[in-house]
């Protein structure tokens, strides 16, 4: 049985902030970190329409501040889509009514225009300033209670909305140059809007999704993407701030590049093995993730989330870096808001110290 809002608010006895703090510091905590990662969920919380975010960072900050009262759940993402940096660069963005936007035309026809590419500046440039006006307002709003971050699209998967993904990989092999210039001046504007991001009192959120071994292999990771995405966990670190970095598909061939360029925690897609990724990486990163977006958080019956994440609880409860409950990719809009309520209450009756006994009887039951 799936608990209504009320019963929701009297189960949790921390706050999100201190519920992550402790489990950190190795402390007890009521129920480990849980994240379904809500992006444009949130307008149907507050009745509104995707489109009407455009431009709109009150609409975003309240939509996402609702969105978390609702559900309770420990992270605040302002996100959108994947392509607020590249339109900020000169991208085209179709904005459907009440849809996710997507790219309809990139920055640049061909890499022969590489030299009219300039970084963007976030306080000025296309829906940036409407995001970083969204974070602000829930810092201010929620913020002491529970962290807010702000998506960021990392260097190399910007780096093809400006010039086209069939192009960029035609470009690895024929002129990898214009990659690495690409990756640079998408690189500039990245470390811009972390810094922009920071100073709102957030945490930067990294989204890498063309860095994917569906997409890329290894090498082409390690030659096109890593030296960027280094460099800009680098600089979110000398902020003082932690990096969850999320690569889409599958990326356990990239896993152990991920931990060394240094993210603190790895997001795993759907498409990955969440127990491979403990038994590879888990005594270096903290792990999170990876309940089907579409297939059991969209599609599926609150027993069939419930399944699923106790089936992600078996697999990386006990990672020793530990371990956030999560969808494996952010949510489709039209998530059933019972099914999020289901990922919830699932984690708050498993409990914690997680009982393994408690855990099986849970799953077979």
């Amino acid at each position: 049985m799936v608990l209504g809002q009320s019963e929701y608010f009297k189960r949790d006895s921390m706050t999100p902030s201190e519920r992550l703090s402790a489990y950190h510091r190795g402390e007890p905590v009521d129920r480990l970190p849980c994240v379904p990662i809500v992006g444009n969920t949130a307008a149907r919380v507050v009745g509104a329409k995707v489109s009407q975010f455009r431009g709109n960072g009150k609409l975003l900050a309240h939509a996402h501040i609702e969105a978390y009262r609702l559900f309770q759940y420990d992270i605040i993402r302002i996100f959108t889509d994947l392509y607020t940096q590249a339109e900020a660069m000169g991208a085209t963005v179709h904005y459907p009514e009440d849809e996710t936007a997507y790219l309809e035309k990139p920055a640049l026809a061909s890499h022969g225009e590489l030299d009219q590419l300039q970084p963007a500046d976030p306080y000025r440039d296309g829906n940036l300033p409407h995001h970083l006006e969204a974070m602000k307002i829930a810092v201010d709003k929620v913020g002491k209670e529970v962290t807010v971050t702000g998506a960021l699209t990392c260097p190399f998967t910007n780096a093809s909305f400006l010039v086209g993904a069939e192009q960029l990989v035609r470009l690895m092999l024929r002129n990898p140059e214009a990659v690495h210039r690409l990756c640079e001046i998408s690189l500039e504007t990245n470390l811009r809007y972390a810094k922009a991001i920071i100073d709102a009192g957030c945490t930067p959120s990294l989204t890498d999704a063309m860095s994917s071994c569906t997409v890329i292999s290894p090498r082409q990771f390690q030659e096109f993407s890593y030296p960027y995405l280094k460099r800009l966990i680098d600089y979110i670190h000398s902020r003082g701030k932690s990096v969850t970095l999320h690569i889409c598909g599958k990326t356990n061939r990239i896993w152990e590049r991920m931990v060394e360029a240094g993210a603190d925690c790895i997001s795993i897609d759907n498409d990955a093995d969440l127990l491979e990724a403990k038994e590879k990486v888990g005594c270096q990163v903290r792990l999170m993730g990876n309940v089907k977006p579409s297939e059991v958080m969209l599609q599926g019956t609150g027993d069939d989330v419930r399944k699923a994440v106790l089936d992600c609880l078996s697999k990386a409860y006990d990672n020793p870096k530990g371990y956030i409950v999560a969808s494996g990719c952010s949510l489709p809009t039209e998530t059933p808001f019972r099914n999020i309520h289901a990922m919830l209450d699932t984690v708050r009756r498993v409990g914690y110290p997680v009982d393994p006994e408690k855990l099986e009887r849970l799953s077979t039951g």
